[in-house]
């Protein structure tokens, strides 16, 4: 618990520290390497479950992908493509660095990690990446990440601690024995709280509508579907029976472990705080 708490709080203060020093360029920086080192520990766990995908091509392409907001703001014309060309690179070079036995696996792997990771944390990317005619200041998209990704984890942080404190009944015994429901309840809780709090530290930056009671009320979803992507996280390690997608960071294991909840809120939040 003590090297979870430490890493914990030493990440916190590198993201704050990156946000506040070099601004949109920085969380482009860091949502660049989550989603790489998170797809990469991906298809670690697809390997160690018998499958074979193109982990080399498929980073670049999630590099590509997640990146694709902010890319296409620069160049001015559209990344849409990047995916089916994906598709089409990939289905051609099964044929021929696949055993019949792996080609199914090794392409399906490969494209559900593109999905899967890449394809949601680019949502990120649109969050902060500053657009013509926009109505909000880039230190306001930054801020909307920031909440998004406090509302998500700090879920995390209640979760343990209230089921840790309270927990009785077993949430999903078979996926992960630990979580109860007492535990996801504090979870949504502390959520709403850390969203509201935000809200009304950042009430002078944020979007009219994200009023302190709205950014509680907008939290539940965020922090259910944030539970939901940690479940999911679960299936994928125990199919391929391994504890912790990585040990990049200690007292809470890979990338994966770490960015699990974010996946599935990035393009909620996106839509939440309607942004162009």
């Amino acid at each position: 618990m003590g090297k979870r708490i430490f890493s914990t709080v030493a990440l916190w203060v590198i993201v704050g520290c990156v946000l506040w020093y070099f601004r949109t360029t920085g969380a482009l920086v860091l949502i660049g390497l989550i989603s790489v080192l998170t797809l990469r520990e991906f298809y670690a766990l697809m390997h160690a479950s018998g499958y074979d995908p193109f982990e080399k091509f498929g980073l670049t392409f999630g590099a590509l992908i997640t990146l694709s907001p902010w890319l296409e703001a620069q160049l001015g014309w559209p990344l849409s493509w990047l995916i089916p060309l994906a598709v089409v690179v990939f289905a051609i070079r099964l044929l021929g660095e696949r055993t019949p036995d792996k080609r199914v696996e090794s392409l399906a792997s490969t494209l559900f990690g593109l999905v899967y990771v890449a394809l949601m944390l680019k949502y990120l990317t649109a969050i902060v990446t500053p657009l013509p005619g926009d109505t909000i200041s880039a230190d306001a998209r930054l801020l909307l990440c920031l909440w998004l990704i406090a509302v998500a984890k700090f879920c995390d942080t209640g979760a343990l601690l209230s089921g840790m404190a309270f927990g009785k009944h077993k949430m999903s015994p078979q996926i992960s024995p630990k979580k109860t429901w007492e535990g996801a309840a504090g979870g949504v809780l502390v959520s709403m709280g850390v969203g509201a709090g935000i809200a009304w530290l950042a009430r002078g930056v944020f979007p009219p509508h994200m009023t302190p009671l709205v950014a509680a009320l907008m939290a539940i979803p965020i922090a259910i579907v944030g539970i939901v992507a940690d479940l999911v996280e679960s299936v994928l390690k125990r199919r391929a029976a391994m504890k912790d997608s990585g040990a990049t960071i200690p007292g809470i294991g890979g990338m994966f472990d770490l960015s699990d909840s974010i996946i599935l809120v990035a393009p909620i939040g996106y839509y939440f705080f309607r942004l162009p």
